[in-house]
């Protein structure tokens, strides 16, 4: 499979492990390059700039094959210092860097400067626009169905690809609830160049979580995840658990919703203790997609990727030829 992708970051496989908060790390990046993917390093899992560059560093040690980095850049009242981990990315020689939230159009300058191709994660056609005209090389458009932060639109990825690519230039991946070879296909044909997953590889042995929650991925289908933060505006898609359902609880009462009456339930730091390190999967908020509704198994990356390469290349050569033959 070569695409604009495969091209341009120089990987074998059109497959992006997306960035993910305290599971991109060194382990499971190399894991997924070595593969064939593109493996993905989440900066801010790091606690400061000098740990990101240790942990490139660390990379490296693992595997000789591409990576990136992850930065997603999100407006707070004291917000990490963002200008250092680009200076970090840069000096350390990174080429490929995937950002999220904000548009990266501040730093677009320091990155182009210093050769990186940059892939803007986007939830809407909108903001994958406005990412190819501030310079992304480019997008990973984002459906309804993913992990985390969806966004306000609610578009799956069956509308929210076709619709991006009819307008896009640059080359665009598909994000949100994938997890199988026939859906990489599907994401071929709706135009898209490659895919990014984020929850589907946290189901794999390389992955540095807690067997309780690739368990858990397991065992639950698509409808075992819940939005929370509605009423903020600023939708999530995490792990249906006790917490989850105290917290939309909470968002549900009249009123303007408190998030000093949320914060203690849905800390980042409880739950990576509780539920990503200490492995009790209902004492803290994770983010999961729909997708553990096609997850039965915890494979290796490189046998997740050789399998789904298999089988989207086995259905466009063999079923949609003979159907359109026929």
């Amino acid at each position: 499979m070569k695409t604009r992708i495969t091209e341009m970051f120089g990987i074998k496989h059109p497959i992006i492990q997306g960035g993910m908060m305290w599971v991109g790390r060194a382990e499971l990046a190399a894991a997924v390059s070595n593969a064939g993917g593109l493996g993905i390093l989440t900066a801010l899992t790091q606690p400061t700039p000098q740990a990101l560059r240790d942990e490139i560093a660390r990379c490296r040690t693992l595997t000789d094959k591409p990576f990136g980095v992850n930065l997603t850049i999100l407006p707070s009242i004291k917000p990490p210092p963002y200008a250092e981990y680009i200076e970090v990315i840069i000096d350390s020689g990174i080429k490929i860097v995937e950002t999220a939230g904000r548009s990266p159009e501040e730093f677009m300058p320091a990155l182009k400067a210093a050769g990186v191709k940059v892939i803007h994660k986007c939830t809407s056609v909108r903001h994958a626009l406005k990412a190819e005209k501030v310079g992304c090389d480019a997008v990973s458009v984002d459906g309804f169905e993913c992990a985390g932060h969806p966004g306000e639109d609610d578009v799956t990825n069956l509308v929210l690809l076709p619709a991006a690519y009819a307008k896009l230039t640059i080359p665009m991946v598909a994000s949100g609830g994938i997890g199988t070879g026939s859906q990489l296909a599907a994401a071929l044909a709706l135009g898209a160049e490659g895919i990014n997953m984020g929850s589907r590889f946290v189901a794999t042995q390389e992955a540095p979580v807690h067997e309780n929650m690739k368990q858990a991925m397991v065992d639950a289908d698509e409808r075992a995840t819940t939005l929370m933060f509605r009423s903020l505006r600023n939708t999530c898609r995490v792990f249906k658990n006790s917490i989850s359902d105290e917290v939309v609880n909470i968002e549900s009462r009249p009123g303007e919703t408190d998030f000093s009456e949320l914060q203690p339930l849905v800390a980042g730091v409880r739950g990576r203790e509780k539920c990503i390190e200490g492995g009790d999967i209902d004492d803290g908020i994770w983010t999961v997609g729909m997708v553990m509704g096609l997850i039965d198994d915890i494979p290796s990356c490189e046998q997740l990727i050789e399998r789904m390469v298999d089988e989207a290349t086995a259905i466009i050569n063999n079923r949609l030829h003979n159907m359109a033959n026929d």
